[in-house]
């Protein structure tokens, strides 16, 4: 017997109508035909994994702002290098402002 795969939205869905308490688990698991050990499990992997879910949103902002705030302190930089370089330019060029 070839085993059944589910994808995440469908598992998704399962979970979320298992939080809602509107129904037992095991009216869920008759009514899709799933068994209840499996919707247990799909409901513990996600309340396992939820948590992470925010941290990597915060991760990304976080790189983000790094990023952001590294490119910043170049082009900085790049401006005080070509200021300089421009002011002994124009020194040894003999050009005054």
């Amino acid at each position: 017997m070839k085993r059944k795969r589910y994808t995440p939205e469908f598992k998704s869905q399962i979970v979320l109508e298992v939080l809602k308490e509107e129904k037992t688990m095991n009216e869920i698991a008759s009514s899709h035909g799933i068994h209840v050990n499996q919707i247990r499990q799909w409901r513990n992997a996600f309340l396992e994994q939820m948590p992470l879910i925010f941290a990597k949103e915060n991760k990304k902002a976080d790189q983000m702002k790094a990023d952001y705030e590294n490119q910043i302190e170049n082009l900085y930089a790049e401006v005080g290098r070509l200021t300089t370089q421009l002011s002994w330019l124009k020194k040894k060029s003999g050009i005054k402002e």
